[in-house]
């Protein structure tokens, strides 16, 4: 079984494993599977999913960014021996036996993007540029990807998805506290917007409390009773 393990300059801290189906955040919060506590890292900085092409980082847009062997990168195919850097900490990736991961066939749609510190300081200058020009007429789909309370990704196919303990609920969470419908996620001509509906249980979205409707932004942390999601657009769509 794959391995990763969490070194300090020359210390090693912990070493974690990984299986196929299984999932791994990343992050100083307490709540992240493999918990690093540093100021550098952010709360939840990346995650590794092991899926059946292989395994697959993801940079959560970190304030500092993450690397794999001294190049950052928002996603990138891990294997053998790779050196993931997270703030002052490294992880390790062994795969059992020394065999190289095989990535998935270069189709074009999930190629590894691996950019340069320059370039990619380029790349945000020209997207704050750009920003508030044209929109794409088609909002990109999405998904709520669980980090816990349950497991697995749930794709926003409606333009309303309702979310709460009602059994009849597009998306079901439990808790006392949780109403039969908290929070409802919208599909609008400029993006997705998550609503508090009602109950105790108010909406989270990055830590912040949700009073009435805001929209989300690609990585959002959503916290509703019990359960953590984090809102992704679907690749290729």
């Amino acid at each position: 079984m794959p391995t990763l393990t969490l070194k300090f300059k020359d210390t090693r801290i912990k070493t974690f494993s990984i299986a196929e189906g299984e999932k791994l955040s990343i992050g100083r919060r307490e709540t992240n599977d493999i918990v690093i506590e540093n100021l550098a890292v952010s709360g939840f900085h990346a995650k590794i999913d092991a899926i059946e092409k292989g395994y697959l980082l993801t940079d959560l847009k970190s304030k500092n960014g993450t690397f794999v062997n001294g190049q950052m990168v928002s996603t990138h195919w891990l294997g053998h021996g790779d050196v993931i850097s997270v703030g002052k900490h490294t992880l390790i990736f062994v795969h059992e036996g020394g065999k190289p991961q095989t990535a998935p066939a270069d189709d074009g749609m999930d190629k590894t993007m691996v950019m340069e510190t320059g370039q990619y300081k380029e790349l945000l200058a020209k997207n704050a540029a750009e920003a508030g020009g044209a929109s794409s007429d088609r909002e990109p789909a999405a998904l709520l990807s669980f980090l816990s309370g349950a497991k697995g990704d749930v794709e926003i196919q409606k333009k309303l998805v309702k979310i709460g303990k009602d059994p009849s609920s597009d998306i079901v969470v439990g808790g006392l506290m949780t109403a039969k419908t908290a929070a409802t996620i919208s599909k609008r001509p400029n993006g997705y917007y998550i609503s508090y509906v009602g109950g105790m249980a108010k909406p989270k979205v990055n830590d912040v409390v949700v009073r009435e409707s805001i929209q989300l932004k690609e990585f959002d942390i959503i916290e509703i009773g019990p359960a953590k999601m984090q809102f992704i657009f679907k690749t290729g769509s």
